[in-house]
């Protein structure tokens, strides 16, 4: 549909229905005209592909890392250390999917409609783990510390596999609309683009995303609520670095994922044209916001292994002894090579 067949059907006084995708491919449309928004599609295009470049780089460097400490050095049988051990699983393939969004907002879509939905897929999956790890670990802290005897913290051995099995379903489960309702289609403007089929699928994406985020951020809050009053006590003895831990923690999570989460709610206000939101200024502003907050939010991929794992002191002398050791491997083999150059240089004469 035009954008002229569109204003005489609006005219005409008939409102375009859920599944109208081209009313929702014109969802800037005022009575006074469209929107152009080029300016906001090249500050999301340039901006975007410059930050993740840098989160990509930083993210596979440090969850890579936190996979070969935890190998090398750590229990892997500890319910702590399982967790941190999924979290960086997830976070690495959150960010094996940042380099397809990085091209898809330079160009278009160019990858096709199978790598489309596998990559929405992985990309979902990665998001609602990450979510549900952060919030598992949280309980099993505030269970250790509020709840030390119970049994959940002490048979951690028995329910480190079934809560990762169930953390991991729940996960591709929750992601499955992004496989099966995602599409590679072309737009109005001839450029393909890697979406939902339909406006109503689209909502149930967004609505989805921030009910999980309102549920983990509650139970989260909850926790260290519970966390920060049984460590203010006056018998506790190491109350000062675990608070500023905890601290670190909330707000780092709160700032990262708060944020996107509002203005993806308002970007589905948008996408449905409600009032304001049809007013173009208004509109204009929501995008602008929406990619900032998202550049924010998928930073946290690379900000996890620095205050889950490398503000812990143990971490911290691992991560020492492992570059100290590959240091020293590098050092002895520049060695051997210069002997064996100048071994080569002797016998040559």
């Amino acid at each position: 549909m035009d954008p002229e067949s569109l204003e005489e059907k609006m005219d005409n006084g008939e409102n375009p229905s859920m599944d109208d995708d081209d009313y929702y491919d014109y969802n800037n449309y005022s009575p006074s005209g469209f929107c152009n928004k080029e300016e906001v599609q090249i500050f999301g295009a340039l901006v975007t592909s410059v930050f993740f470049s840098a989160v990509i780089i930083f993210s596979l460097v440090g969850n890579i890392l936190v996979l070969v400490i935890l190998v090398k050095y750590e229990n892997l049988k500890s319910l702590t250390n399982a967790f941190i051990l999924n979290l960086a699983v997830s976070d690495l393939m959150f960010t094996l999917g940042l380099p397809f969004w990085a091209a898809y907002e330079l160009h278009t879509w160019i990858f096709g409609e199978p790598v489309c939905k596998a990559v929405s897929f992985i990309f979902d999956t990665s998001f609602y783990s990450s979510i549900i790890f952060l919030t598992v670990m949280t309980i099993h802290r505030y269970m250790a510390v509020v709840h030390p005897l119970s049994v959940v913290t002490s048979r951690t051995t028995c329910y480190c596999p079934v809560i990762s099995v169930a953390a991991w379903l729940t996960s591709l489960l929750s992601a499955a609309p992004a496989l099966l309702k995602t599409t590679s289609k072309n737009d109005n403007d001839n450029s393909m683009h890697c979406e939902y089929n339909s406006t109503r699928w689209k909502m149930v994406g967004a609505y989805q995303q921030n009910a999980f985020f309102l549920v983990s951020f509650t139970i989260i809050a909850f926790c260290y609520v519970q966390i920060l009053v049984r460590l203010l006590r006056p018998t506790s003895h190491t109350k000062n670095k675990t608070v500023k831990l905890i601290l670190c923690i909330v707000i780092v999570f709160f700032m990262g994922w708060g944020p996107y989460n509002m203005a993806l709610f308002l970007k589905t206000l948008t996408d449905l044209s409600v009032e304001p939101f049809t007013d173009c200024g208004v509109s204009t502003r929501v995008d602008y916001a929406f990619y900032i907050c998202r550049l924010i939010a998928f930073s946290h991929c690379c900000l996890n292994p620095l205050f889950y794992v490398f503000v812990g002191v143990k971490f911290r002398n691992h991560l020492k002894k492992l570059l100290w050791y590959y240091w020293r491997a590098i050092e002895g083999q520049r060695r051997n090579s210069q002997i064996v150059s100048n071994g080569e240089d002797i016998s040559m004469y």
